[in-house]
Formats: C-alpha cells, sequence, structure tokens
C-alpha cells in the first residue's frame, strides 16, 4: 500500500521529480498519509484473514477502512492547505480501493484454497461431545477451507499423561470443549492446567440458550457459537510490533550510550577482585519455555551450586564488586544483548533459573501463563519490590506470579514506560530489595 501511495504521486507528478520544493511541500502529508493507514489497519484488521473469517465480513472490514480512509485524506488536504493530491483525490480513492480490493480479496482465496487442500492446517480434537459439538465439528468437516484437521481421542476415560502425550504427539492446537460436559470440578481444572502448560489453547463450546458467556469472548464459526480465550493484548501483532521496534531502539541506544564505556570498567573490577569470567551465562526459561542463555555480570565467586540455588541475604558467595552491581542492578545491562537477539524484552516477567522454573510450576496455578510473553531485564514485580529471597519464599512467589499475570493481561505501552521510569529511578536510589 505505501509502494502504490508513493507511486501514485509520482506518476502525478513527473515534470516535479527533481524539484526540492515539492518534495518538501508534500513528504510530510504523504509520511501522515501512510502512518494514518497503519493505524487504521489495526482498528479495521484488514490484514487479519482468521480460519473462519466469511467473504462478506471480509469486504465489509475494506469497506469501513476505505471510509475511514477517505475521511483521512480528506484532512490530510485540510493539514496541507488544500495542495496534497488536490486534484487527484477521487482517483486516488478509487485506484486505491480497487488495487486493495483486488489484492485482498485474491490473497484470502488463495489462503483458502490452500487450507482446503491440507496445507496450513490446524491440529483440534473434541472433549465430552454433545449436540453443540457435533454441530460444530460437522461444519469443521465439511468446510475443509477452514483448516482444521480434527483428531479423535477415546473419551470414556481421561488419563491425564495419555492426554499430554496425545497433544504433544498430533501437534494439537485447539481443544474443543463443551461447557455442559460430564467432567468433575477437578477434573476440568487439571485439564485446563495442562492445557496452559502445554500451550494448547481451548475453546468452550456453549449451548445455543446459553447466556454466561463474559469470561470468554463469543465468536462463530458459521452458525454455531465457540467461546473463545480473551486474547491478551501482545497477541496482536501490531502491539507485539510496537513492542519489539521499542526494545530494538532503546537497547541501541543503551548499548552506544553506556554500554560502550561502562562495560570495560565493569569488567576490570569483576576480573582484579576475583578469579574467573566477566560474564555469568545460564539457562533460563524464554517465550513459550524456550531455554536460552541469559547473560549477566559475575556478581558471585565461581562455585558449582549457582544454577541450583537461589541467593540469600549475606550470601558469602557475593563478591564486594557484585553487592554493589547487584544493588543498582547493572549485573544486568548484558542483558540488552539479549534483547537485540530477540531472546528477551526491555520490560516483562524476569526469567528464573531453570530450576525454580521447574519447582514452582506445578504448585502454582498460571504459573505458566508469565511464558506466553518474553521475559523482561525489568518487569512489574520487581518494580513493586516482589525481588529476592526475603521472608516466605512461597508466599513471595506468588504475589510475582500474580504481578506477571495481571502484566500479560493489561500490558500497554504506556504501562512498559512507568515500568522502565520506575526501575530508572530504582537504580538511580538503590533498591533494598535488590540482593
Amino acid at each position: 500500500m505505501h509502494l502504490f501511495l508513493f507511486s501514485f504521486f509520482l506518476s502525478r507528478n513527473r515534470d516535479l521529480i527533481h524539484d526540492k520544493d515539492i518534495w518538501y511541500e508534500n513528504s510530510f502529508p504523504l509520511l501522515l498519509l501512510i502512518s494514518f493507514w497503519i493505524l487504521l489497519s489495526g482498528r479495521t484488521k484488514i490484514y487479519n484473514i482468521r480460519r473462519n473469517l466469511t467473504y462478506t465480513t471480509f469486504i465489509e472490514r475494506i469497506v469501513t477502512h476505505f471510509i475511514l480512509f477517505v475521511i483521512g485524506l480528506v484532512l490530510i488536504r485540510k493539514v496541507s492547505n488544500n495542495k496534497f493530491f488536490s486534484s487527484e483525490l477521487s482517483w486516488l480513492s478509487l485506484y486505491l480501493f480497487s488495487f486493495i480490493l483486488i489484492t485482498k480479496s485474491i490473497i484470502y482465496f488463495g489462503i483458502k484454497y490452500l487450507r482446503s487442500i491440507g496445507i496450513n492446517n490446524r491440529n483440534v480434537m473434541f472433549l465430552s461431545e454433545n449436540s453443540s459439538t457435533n454441530v460444530l465439528k460437522n461444519i469443521l468437516n465439511e468446510r475443509k477451507d477452514f483448516g482444521y484437521r480434527i483428531f479423535e481421542y477415546p473419551t470414556e476415560i481421561i488419563q491425564t499423561q495419555e492426554l499430554q502425550s496425545f497433544w504433544k504427539s498430533n501437534g494439537i492446537h485447539t481443544l474443543f470443549l463443551p461447557l455442559e460436559n460430564t467432567f468433575t470440578s477437578q477434573m476440568e481444572d487439571e485439564i485446563f492446567r495442562l492445557a496452559e502448560a502445554s500451550k494448547v489453547h481451548i475453546s468452550l463450546i456453549p449451548n445455543i440458550s446459553q447466556t454466561d458467556l463474559f469470561t470468554y469472548d463469543l465468536g462463530y464459526v458459521e452458525t454455531q457459537p465457540v467461546l473463545n480465550q480473551a486474547k491478551y493484548p501482545l497477541d496482536y501483532y501490531s502491539n507485539y510490533l510496537l513492542k519489539r521496534l521499542f526494545d530494538i531502539v532503546f537497547s541501541l541506544v543503551v548499548m552506544i550510550g553506556i554500554c560502550l564505556w561502562l562495560f570495560p570498567i565493569i569488567a576490570i573490577f569483576i576480573k582484579l577482585t576475583s578469579k574467573g569470567p566477566v560474564f555469568f551465562i545460564q539457562k533460563r526459561y524464554g517465550f513459550h519455555e524456550e531455554v536460552f542463555s541469559c547473560i549477566k555480570f559475575r556478581t558471585m565467586v565461581v562455585n558449582d551450586e549457582s544454577t541450583t540455588r537461589t541467593t540469600s541475604e549475606n550470601d558469602a558467595r557475593i563478591t564486594g564488586i557484585g553487592k554493589l552491581l547487584r544493588k543498582t542492578s547493572l549485573d544486568e545491562m548484558p542483558q540488552f544483548i539479549n534483547v537485540l537477539r530477540g531472546e528477551m524484552s526491555i520490560v516483562g516477567p524476569r526469567p528464573h533459573m531453570l530450576a525454580v522454573d521447574n519447582y514452582y510450576k506445578p504448585k502454582i496455578g498460571r504459573y505458566s501463563l508469565r511464558s506466553t510473553v518474553n521475559p523482561g531485564i525489568t518487569g512489574l514485580a520487581q518494580v513493586n519490590g516482589l525481588r529476592g529471597d526475603s521472608g516466605d519464599v512461597e508466599v513471595e512467589m506468588k504475589k510475582r506470579i500474580l504481578a506477571d499475570a495481571f502484566y500479560v493481561r493489561n500490558w500497554s505501552f504506556i504501562l512498559d514506560l512507568i515500568i522502565i521510569l520506575k526501575t530508572i529511578l530504582l537504580v538511580l536510589g538503590g533498591d533494598k530489595n535488590a540482593k
């Protein structure tokens, strides 16, 4: 689309291509136009072609987008004193609408065709089937272009270990579960816990007369209502892209402006005060529990318990310079490298040692929710004093997980900026909970 707008401008101003005044005069309105398109597409979702999206709804989105965009064009003309696309506005609108309608329709039907022949299928299964699930199953079997591949699972006796193995061996993405089922409350809770840990999405299927649908987002597959787990903010690509771009820019500024001169100084002090490497590299769980190498400055003497034992107050393993680095959180600075590599984010749930995650995961509900986003150098829990191992460790860990869950559910760019600001203030003032 951006190339289309740019090409249209050049085609209508061929004699003015080398005129600098024309470029200066139109560059800002053109950038404004492109920016408006990007922001508008995030609202109208014209780039989001869901599997069960009907062509009627698809066209409705394009028309809505087109109408709003034309309104934006008129406003941009006013901003540019009627000089930007002033005489060709109607032609631009017509060309743009035709271009988008044709290209997006080709993409839409192309994706539908690929799914109908078995490409880009999503593996799903049903548990505790009833009349509502049978309706949905028939729809999915008939509409091959939706791209769902159903795997049958014997539901007479549910063994959780076998169920989890079935998900893994068949690459199950979604589990359809009726709201009215034969499972006990304990079995339902176990299924939800295992699904979250196995990264299996659960879609609840209500009866047509069901009205208590507020916990989930209500959607439809043709005429059959389906309850889907509500998406979190960073599940949307526009939000993820915004966060990722900010991570890259912020990390580059810090690496170039601070780390280039600070790292050598810290490295010299580490080498002068204790034997061992400058950096401490430890395996930790990241996005979707993928293991990555987390980089920190070494703050302890080299020991055999660094991967199994957490730090405690007045820990004898911490070196003199290590205490200062921990107090000011400067030991975390090398993790900006992890951010640039895409393994971490500036803000997110703090990554724990593998042993810590493996210990608390079966003990604390919703623990796996924290792995649905990239781990962060700083996080909501940390700026609210939930760090260190003082007091009742398990209670404190539960509080951290609640804070992490809140962050995942309520992410916003402004929230990230607030957390970063609070982190800077803690670093400058010294964090009493840092150990």
